[in-house]
């Protein structure tokens, strides 16, 4: 024999044993009632039926059973927006303290880097108080609904890292995302739409997938993507002329083959692909009804700013209440664009006259309808901005502000939250923590303590060690709980 036989052979070994293969799983699928008759797979369970992760109990009462998470992606500036330093305007132009900076280096600041006062006006708001700038007329509103936490800080600097740390409390790529690990404790209430949705107002943010990705959890507690605008996913709906019956058919066939190979080798990559086959069916029904706001009043959508048909931050927090109110477990919006390097105040400004509006009425929309007490809202960006400017030669070129993880803000509103209560404080520049510090795993141990969760025993079994979203971090913060 010469020349190389091993194509031949394996193609002759594999026809072969076809016939014999499929005849052998056919005998024992219907010897063992594995597969399902044609009536069944010609009508197979439709949406509405159960979730494909039933509710758990929590470790104890939760206020909340659901979180939408405004994800400001960029790092809004804290001290444009909600921390009010009038030392600054006083500074402008001049050098921060020597002692202030401390000797830290930062990527586009000099050490002698001017001070920047702040671009806008502050006034108080609400029974509260609250101090907010004037470019959130909107939010001023629900002053009374918000947890104000000042002193927030983070690990990281970079937009990647930080947008994963604070998705996943770990820098690297690889670890389970918040809603990951909220789905996998809790499950889902809603059987047509996915546990953890994922929706984006621009092309994409720095940290990508890693940001709701579900690590070595199952993979069906992966966050589903999505689209603001046109078929909320790609390729869910049949082709056209698609006969229903054949293609419920070859639905159920596959699910039956997946099944048994799956109680073969018990592969969980498999049971993922059951989950999405079984939810990308039931989605063909679901998403359609969901995206369509034409049952939404005039009111509502005039509440949100929101176009129907244009896409953007309005439109996304209309579909969060709507997600939510069919039973889905989290959804995070992210908006990109924060990100102010160069004229923070048109960068600040633009921003909020894109999310401010919606961000307020979403928690007016879930008040009114009974979902504000167990839906928490959290809103904020990866980190802060310093209260300096990126380059001291020439204030006026700049204006814009650097990254900053030793303090920022955050506000969070809704189940478990105590309302019109502003939380830490930062020094009178603005840059250090010196009151209540929060850290980003004790901001993840509150927001899963809400849900009745215990960050330390919220735990999966890993390569050999426990692993949990918080690391050995993290502490409750008492002081917001409502």
């Amino acid at each position: 024999m010469t020349g190389d036989t091993r194509g031949a052979l394996a193609r002759r070994h594999v026809l072969g044993a076809i016939p014999l293969g499929l005849g052998r799983v056919a005998l024992a699928g219907l010897l063992a009632g594995g597969f399902p008759t044609r009536a069944a797979r010609a009508a197979p369970d439709g949406p509405g039926t159960t979730p494909l992760f039933p509710p758990r109990p929590p470790h104890f009462p939760g206020r909340a059973r659901a979180v939408i998470q405004l994800f400001m992606a960029g790092a809004p500036s804290q001290l444009d927006l909600f921390d009010h330093k009038p030392l600054l305007a006083s500074l402008e132009g001049k050098p921060l303290p020597p002692d202030v900076i401390g000797g830290q280096r930062y990527a586009f600041i000099r050490p002698d880097a001017a001070v920047l006062g702040p671009r806008f006006r502050f006034a108080r708001h609400g029974q509260c108080g609250a101090e907010l700038a004037d470019v959130l007329p909107h939010l001023a509103t629900v002053a009374d609904r918000l947890a104000i936490v000042k002193s927030c800080r983070t690990d990281q600097f970079n937009h990647a890292p930080a947008q994963i740390f604070m998705n996943c409390g770990f820098a690297q790529p690889g670890r389970p995302s918040l809603g990951s690990w909220v789905t996998y404790a809790l499950g889902s209430e809603s059987a047509d739409l996915p546990a953890f949705v994922v929706m984006s107002t621009g092309s994409g943010i720095s940290g990508g997938a890693a940001c709701w990705s579900s690590g070595f959890l199952p993979g069906a507690h992966t966050g589903t993507r999505f689209r603001n605008s046109g078929p909320p996913i790609l390729d869910v709906a049949p082709p056209a002329g698609t006969d229903a019956a054949v293609a419920a058919e070859t639905l159920a066939l596959v699910s039956a083959l997946d099944r048994r190979r799956l109680a073969l080798d018990g592969d969980p990559a498999i049971a993922t692909r059951i989950a999405a086959y079984e939810m990308a069916h039931r989605l063909q029904t679901s998403a359609p009804e969901l995206m369509d706001l034409a049952s939404e009043s005039a009111e509502t959508l005039a509440l949100y700013g929101c176009d129907p048909a244009q896409p953007g931050f309005a439109r996304a927090c209309l579909v969060a209440r709507r997600l939510v109110e069919r039973g889905v477990r989290f959804v995070t919006i992210y908006h990109e664009g924060w990100d102010g390097h160069s004229d923070v105040a048109g960068n600040v400004r633009g921003n909020c006259a894109k999310t401010d509006r919606a961000s307020a009425a979403l928690i007016t929309d879930l008040a009114r309808r009974g979902l504000l007490d167990e839906t928490l809202v959290v809103w904020g960006g990866e980190f802060g901005r310093t209260p300096m400017v990126e380059a001291s030669a020439v204030l006026g070129r700049s204006q814009g502000r650097d990254h900053h993880p030793n303090a920022f803000t955050m506000w969070l509103a809704g189940g478990g939250i105590r309302g019109g209560v502003t939380h830490g404080e930062t020094d009178d520049f603005g840059f250090h923590v010196v009151r209540d510090e929060v850290h980003v795993h004790d901001l993840q141990a509150t927001i899963l303590h809400c849900l009745g969760l215990d960050h330390e025993r919220l735990t999966f079994r890993h390569q050999g060690r426990d692993f949990r979203l918080t690391d050995v971090h993290g502490r409750v913060v008492s002081g917001i709980l409502a």
